[in-house]
């Protein structure tokens, strides 16, 4: 089976499957670029928030391409073991990463709940490509305000929080803001250096 066949997933505010771009899209995509250098790093507004286990993350909806079922992957030889290989997304090879894998978490059964995120990622050498996350669920889109965010905590010299944008306070829990384009240059960076 592959993505062309695959149906969009509801989830809790709804239905979503791909996500278009439109002029309103782009110029929001230029103004989040633009802006100068913020403390918290993680700016206000729409959040596709899924989970890893217990725990809930965040990425901006402006990286969300679409979010497909899980399909057959087809495996590529001498990658990570989080680089589970690449699918077909309607006549584009796209390469797929389980999220949870690449952040140390325990490994979790495949469910109905499981599915992949397609992200529209900027690489350091300014190209855009996409990228399929695998997560144990989608959740739902988040409206989060600039007073719900928090700067990323110190964890100390050892641990490294370059892929967190911030933390959102949202109905009494915590959700991680993850700054998809540093993830996703850090596998460039070690795919290549493998």
């Amino acid at each position: 089976m592959n993505a062309r066949n695959s149906p969009a997933l509801p989830f809790a505010s709804g239905h979503i499957g791909r996500v278009e771009k439109t002029p309103t899209h782009q110029s929001a995509m230029n103004e989040t670029q633009n802006q100068p250098a913020d403390p918290l790093r993680a700016s206000s507004g729409k959040y596709l928030t899924f989970f890893l286990g217990k725990e809930a993350y965040a990425i901006p909806v402006l990286k969300v391409r679409e979010i497909i079922r899980m399909i057959d992957i087809t495996p590529v030889p001498k990658m990570p073991e989080h680089i589970k290989g690449v699918v077909n997304l309607r006549g584009k090879v796209i390469s797929i990463i389980d999220l949870r894998i690449r952040f140390h978490l325990s490994k979790a059964d495949t469910t109905e709940r499981t599915c992949i995120v397609v992200v529209e990622v900027q690489t350091p050498a300014k190209d855009r490509i996409l990228m399929g996350l695998i997560v144990d669920a989608v959740e739902e889109v988040l409206n989060i305000g600039k007073d719900d965010i928090e700067p990323t905590p110190d964890f100390g010299t050892r641990f490294s929080t370059e892929y967190i944008l911030g933390m959102a306070k949202s109905k009494g829990t915590v959700k991680t803001l993850l700054d998809i384009d540093q993830i996703i240059s850090a596998e460039l960076a070690e795919v290549v250096g493998t």
